[in-house]
C-alpha cells in the first residue's frame, strides 16, 4: 500500500486485518507438516492456500468492486482444487484428514 506524501512517496506498513502474517503462515505449516522440514507437501500447500482464500474473501466482503483481487481469488481456488484432487488420488487418508481439519467439504 503506497501513501502519497507531499515530499516523498513511502510504502506504508500498516497491518490490516485481512493480510496474513509470516507467523500465521508458520503456524499453519507446523500444523500440517509431515516432518520437521516439510514446507511444500500437498497438505501444507492446501492449508496455506485456504488461509489466503479466507483472507481474500474477507477483503472482498468489504471491497466488492475489487475485480483484480477477485481474479486472484479464483486462481487460488483453482490451484487448491488441483492440489486436493492430487491428494485425493494419491493419498486418501491424508486427503480426508486435510478436508476435515480445514472444514472444506460438507
Amino acid at each position: 500500500m503506497w501513501a502519497i506524501n507531499i515530499y516523498k512517496m513511502t510504502k506504508t506498513t500498516a497491518k490490516s486485518g485481512n493480510s496474513a502474517t509470516k507467523d500465521d503462515k508458520k503456524t499453519v505449516i507446523k500444523k500440517f507438516q509431515t516432518h520437521a522440514k516439510d514446507t511444500g507437501s500437498s497438505q501444507v500447500q492446501v492449508a496455506i492456500l485456504t488461509q489466503k482464500i479466507e483472507n481474500l474473501s474477507a477483503h472482498l466482503q468489504t471491497h466488492k468492486k475489487d475485480k483484480h483481487s477477485r481474479r486472484g481469488l479464483i486462481g487460488l481456488v483453482g490451484k487448491r482444487r488441483k492440489l486436493l484432487r492430487h491428494l485425493q488420488l494419491n493419498n486418501k487418508a491424508k486427503y480426508q484428514e486435510v478436508i476435515k481439519a480445514l472444514g472444506l467439504r460438507k
